[in-house]
Order: C-alpha cells, then structure tokens, then sequence
C-alpha cells in the first residue's frame, strides 16, 4: 500500500508538471484526500485548485492546512454526483469554465462500482470541461500480475466488499474507456510507471494516462 500510494503520488507530481507546461493554471481534484507534501497546489503553486472528496474529515483537514492560500480551497462533494460537484458554489467561484482546466480522478475510480455508473460521471465531467482542458486518471488492474498474485488482489478486492469501500481493478480496456471522446497523450493508457517516467518507481498493477478535449 504504501508503494502503491508514492507511485501514484509520482504520476500526480508527473501529470500536473505535464499541464502546467502547456498552460493549464486550474485544477479540479476529485477524491482527493487530505493535501499533504507534494499535492497540486504545491507543484502548481500558481495555479487555483479546488479539492473535493467525499469525507468530511479530510474535507476539514483541508480547510484547516489551506486556510492561508487564497488560491486553494477544499469542499466535501461525491464524485459520483458530477451535478453536486460541478454545481458547487465554491467550485463555480474558484474555477473559470471558459478556460482550459485540468480534472484529476488519481487512484480514486476503482472505488466506484460499475453499479454506480463510473463511465458516464466521468463523462459528465468531461462535458463541462472547455476545449483545451485535460483528464489525468490513474486505476488499478489485475492485468499483467503474476497467477500467484491474482489470488492476492483478489482476495483484497473481497476484504474491500466486506467494507464501506469497495475495491474495481479493471482491465485495460475498461479504464481506456474513462478517455472517450479525448486526444489521449502519449504514450496511451499504460502501466503507471511508464507513463512520462522520471525516477524508478515502485512497480504496481494500475494504469494511468492523460486525454485532451479539443
């Protein structure tokens, strides 16, 4: 777990860095829980950024670590309602919709079952994004991993039904299908790690991948 959340935490750094360089100053981060060192706000630290997650807890840590940034806030919102997000005063105020803007769903969207329509809330989201904005998502697969280890993730996805959370790791496929619609940066949708590497990460079983709306 804890490899898990540095390699993603490095595709974060890597996609941000990536927008930043062509012109993106506006981030929408869903699920996004508390912003510690090396979140959005600190590797676009010019940029507006609005946080959203679902619990209220990381909502108020948030708020209480932002408090001194005025280009920075933080709301409680269910990525699975794109209304309620989208519709969010503060996310209305905090982000120009006329100009491009980078949305971000990094190792959040295999929490969502396909019960609860994950396709079609990403692509709300893109709807209301302006041309030139990008989607950078980051999932965990079962594909590529080892027999031996299949059983293990499985067996971690039963653990995750047992709780409040559920556990999706999709094949390639369906997490290439989030990118409908979008110019997919290159090099695609491919393993965490081999997307614009710049250091030796962690290996992990996910996918992760950047698309552009003209």
């Amino acid at each position: 777990m804890a490899g898990a959340a540095r390699a993603n935490r490095s595709f974060l750094r890597r996609a941000v860095r990536y927008l930043v360089a062509r012109g993106v100053d506006q981030f929408l981060d869903l699920g996004s829980g508390i912003p510690t060192v090396g979140n959005v706000h600190e590797i676009a630290d010019q940029a507006r950024v609005v946080y959203v997650d679902v619990e209220p807890v990381a909502v108020a840590h948030s708020t209480a670590l932002l408090r001194d940034n005025p280009r920075v806030t933080a709301i409680q919102g269910d990525l699975r309602d794109p209304e309620g997000v989208l519709g969010h005063e503060r996310v209305r105020e905090w982000l120009d919709f006329d100009r491009p803007i980078g949305l971000l769903m990094v190792a959040v969207l295999h929490f969502v079952p396909d019960s609860d329509g994950p396709h079609e809330a990403v692509a709300r989201y893109v709807r209301a994004l302006p041309g030139g904005s990008y989607l950078a998502i980051s999932h965990g697969t079962l594909d590529g991993v080892a027999p031996e280890h299949v059983v293990e993730g499985r067996q971690v996805q039963d653990i995750y039904q047992r709780s409040d959370s559920q556990l999706v790791l999709r094949p390639h496929a369906e997490v290439a299908a989030f990118f409908a619609g979008l110019d997919v940066v290159e090099p695609g949708v491919v393993a965490l790690s081999q997307w614009h590497p710049d250091s030796e990460d962690d290996f992990i079983s996910a996918y992760a991948g950047v698309g552009r709306k003209a």
